[in-house]
């Protein structure tokens, strides 16, 4: 008879499983930020005028904020693992049509299926955590996927730059997207071999409408704040934005009415009755409203404002990820206790690096001080990475086995508005303040880092504020 495996190696095989969900993970955050630092080169090469080289990014944004909803529900109904593998092909498949794009209409368009295939394996990442672990162990591994969130909003710069820098081939901005071949299929074979298999109910059934309802409902919000950044405020934005109430309304209504029929819902109207679900993925969405955003200004202060290259200003932001990394650690030796406390103190220490922030841009000199900024920025890393664990451990703990992929598709739509959002609000801060300043003038692009700063500091009290008045706790903690 064969022999059952010990438990070390049973513990080795699930941190492996780990580590393969997170490179899948890690595959599409940093191709968000890695395109950013390849635009200037793709318009020159592709002779594309600015709409469509803004498309090159919101395509991606779009396609895949609009699916995450029924994708995560696609992984309740077919199996975690299944779907997992085939958001890997989608993406893998359409990052090699990206990297040998003939034209700019081959390559938005490639962007918008990269975007489905990010948008089909992304929830499954999250819902097969609780798959793998019990309780008291997922606050490290949901620790580890802060961490990558923060890896890829540094490093995304920094490889960019490099990967353009070397012109490997000539092939000047191609790399970028070619350097998903190996990844993708090493996260493929990683997954076949030891990612546990997580059998679907199609029972369950499909919500045609619902999904219906939520896609139009997401794009009205998502439409105008996607161009906001690039176009400024209009008139027309508005109507989206006002026309997603009632859509979201009609949604909700309806889900309802599939609960009360006995019918297949997209989003199981338990969920949204449950304190911890609701506190913990609107909270997540909250928090992440200013980090990713954060990055974009700051970029563009330690770029445009100092004359930095991408790969300087990637480096200066490193000790971020950093602060994530021990924080994973901290995580997952407190488990799944204190989720309260946590969220509080990794709020104060968010503020604490922001606050720092302020302070080292007001007394900066004609040059980038990396000494100045680097505490800071390792003291907001170490809180973001203190508050997301609990926050996903929250939302999820309040899903049942069945609805997890729901719960994480959910909980990552929530973020994904919430960075949109974030970037909206912090990205017309900054180019408010900055207004017709020119690149260099020092001044202008720190008064216009300080009001960006200010949105990033609401957004902490709010992280710190919120545990005392909603439910952030587990189910056990009652």
């Amino acid at each position: 008879m064969p022999r059952a495996p010990s438990p070390d190696s049973a513990s080795r095989r699930k941190w492996a499983a780990v580590a393969v969900l997170l490179l899948a993970n890690f595959m599409n955050l940093i191709d968000i930020t890695i395109v950013n630092v390849a635009l200037p080169s793709m318009q020159e090469e592709l002779s594309a005028p600015p709409n469509l080289i803004e498309w090159i990014v919101a395509g991606y944004t779009f396609s895949f904020a609009l699916l995450l909803l029924p994708a995560g529900r696609m992984g309740d109904l077919y199996g975690r693992r299944r779907m997992f593998m085939a958001g890997i092909v989608v993406f893998t498949a359409a990052s090699l049509v990206c990297g040998l794009a003939p034209g700019i209409g081959t390559l938005v368009g490639a962007r918008v299926v990269q975007g489905m295939g990010a948008a089909i394996m992304t929830p499954q990442t999250l819902a097969l955590v609780p798959r793998l672990f019990p309780p008291e162990q997922r606050g490290a591994a949901f620790g580890l996927f802060a961490l990558a969130a923060g890896l890829a909003s540094v490093t995304g710069p920094i490889v960019g730059g490099l990967l353009i820098g070397a012109d490997l081939f000539d092939l000047t901005w191609r790399p970028i997207f070619l350097v998903n071949i190996p990844l993708g299929i090493a996260a493929f074979v990683g997954a076949l071999l030891l990612v546990p298999r997580a059998e679907g109910n199609a029972r369950l059934g499909t919500d045609g409408i619902g999904i219906l309802l939520a896609a139009l409902a997401m794009l009205a919000v998502l439409v105008p704040l996607i161009e906001a950044p690039a176009l400024g405020w209009q008139g027309w934005m508005i109507v989206p934005v006002l026309a997603a109430f009632p859509l979201g309304w009609a949604f909700l209504r309806w889900q309802r009415r599939q609960e009360a029929r006995d019918r297949p819902q997209l989003l199981p109207m338990r969920l949204t009755r449950s304190g911890p679900f609701l506190a913990g993925g609107l909270l997540g969405g909250v928090l992440f409203s200013a980090a990713p955003a954060y990055f974009f200004v700051m970029a563009l202060y330690l770029q445009s404002g100092y004359g930095l290259t991408p790969l300087q200003s990637g480096l200066t932001t490193t000790p971020f990820p950093l602060g994530v990394l021990v924080a994973s650690a901290t995580s997952g030796w407190l488990g799944s206790r204190w989720m309260r406390p946590r969220v509080v103190g990794g709020g104060l220490l968010f503020a604490a690096g922001f606050i720092g922030q302020a302070w080292a841009v007001m007394g900066m000199g004609a040059e980038i001080s990396w000494l100045r900024m680097a505490p800071w920025f390792f003291l907001g890393g170490l809180g973001l990475g203190n508050v997301v664990s609990p926050l996903y451990q929250v939302a999820l703990a309040a899903a049942s086995d069945s609805d997890t992929g729901s719960a994480s598709g959910a909980v990552q739509a929530i973020r994904q508005v919430g960075i949109a959002f974030g970037v909206a609000i912090m990205g017309g801060v900054f180019f408010t303040i900055l207004g017709d300043a020119a690149q260099g003038d020092q001044e202008a692009y720190r008064a216009a880092m300080l009001g960006a700063i200010g949105y990033a500091c609401l957004v902490a009290l709010t992280v710190v504020t919120a545990p005392f008045f909603a439910p952030v706790r587990l189910p056990d903690e009652g």
